[in-house]
């Protein structure tokens, strides 16, 4: 690889951890082409990005990222074999992998970067797959949102029909003259 495109890989892979607020760090090593073929399409059919990577210049991408960003946790698991997969939904790759890993080893993964949050090694799996989604957490917020006002509303349409059963009862109940 020439220098040209080592600093044209590296200002891609800048822009793409500029870009997303959600990547893996795995190892895919030892896959069969077709596995790796599976893999890909499984993540391209979820909107994930699957891009292998050399770790130094992954690193040198980030090294040129702001420090707030929080990259420097991930260094470490920038050693072997690296793909990195890059998302717009936080959880998806997790299900991916804990999905792919009912008929392979592998993809391992080494580390997830989540809105500056930093999971390290292959056991943060099933901690991933149970982030809820943006879309979750506003549907979630909307519906608690909603609850309280449901319930004035049903309280004062019960409370409407049992005051107007009250007068309707009491009417009856006086004698007309």
């Amino acid at each position: 690889m020439t220098r040209a495109e080592k600093t044209t890989a590296i200002a891609e892979l800048k822009e793409k951890f500029s870009n997303s607020s959600f990547f893996y760090l795995t190892d895919s090593s030892t896959l069969t082409v077709e596995q790796v073929n599976k893999l890909r399409k499984i993540c391209f059919d979820k909107g994930v990005e699957l891009k292998v990577v050399k770790n130094t210049l992954a690193k040198k991408a980030m090294e040129e990222a702001p420090e707030d960003k929080g990259y420097a946790e991930l260094y470490e698991a920038l050693k072997g074999p690296t793909a990195i997969m890059f998302t717009d939904t936080a959880n998806v790759p997790a299900k991916i992998i804990k999905e792919f890993r009912e008929t392979s080893e592998r993809p391992v993964l080494k580390a997830a970067y989540i809105d500056t949050a930093v999971f390290i090694g292959d056991d943060q799996i099933e901690s991933l797959t149970k982030l809820k989604s943006k879309e979750d957490l506003v549907a979630e917020v909307i519906a608690l949102l909603q609850s309280p006002a449901k319930n004035v509303i049903s309280a004062l349409q019960s409370g409407g029909s049992t005051i107007s059963g009250l007068l309707k009862a009491l009417e009856e109940r006086t004698p007309a003259e």
